[in-house]
């Protein structure tokens, strides 16, 4: 993951949260120095941080990164059989893929 934009948005997601950056990296368990660092982008973001911070800001870790929603991002071609509705199976799909980045943006792993 590149830094490139990410300390802007944690910046913007910390004025729009009311915190000052000691604030926030007291909430975060992160040095303030360290956020700093973040913040300027001397230093990429680790996934848990970014956790951390999109908590505490009430942000998602995509807002926080700058990927957009699922269903901004997600293409897909399928073939629909027994009268099926291509629009259900879309949905159907959609939320699959949003569970799945739900749960990549809380920091938890995938089962196998």
């Amino acid at each position: 993951m590149t830094a490139a934009g990410i300390g802007a948005r944690i910046e913007r997601a910390r004025a729009a949260a009311g915190l000052s950056q000691r604030a926030l990296a007291e909430a975060t368990g992160i040095s303030q120095a360290t956020l700093s660092r973040i913040i300027s982008e001397d230093r990429v973001a680790k996934m848990p941080e970014l956790v951390a911070i999109a908590w505490e800001t009430g942000h998602t870790v995509a807002q926080l990164t700058g990927t957009g929603a699922v269903t901004e991002r997600v293409q897909c071609a399928a073939r629909a059989t027994n009268d099926s509705d291509m629009g259900d199976m879309r949905q159907a799909l959609l939320d699959f893929l949003e569970l799945d980045a739900y749960l990549d943006d809380q920091a938890i792993p995938a089962t196998v």
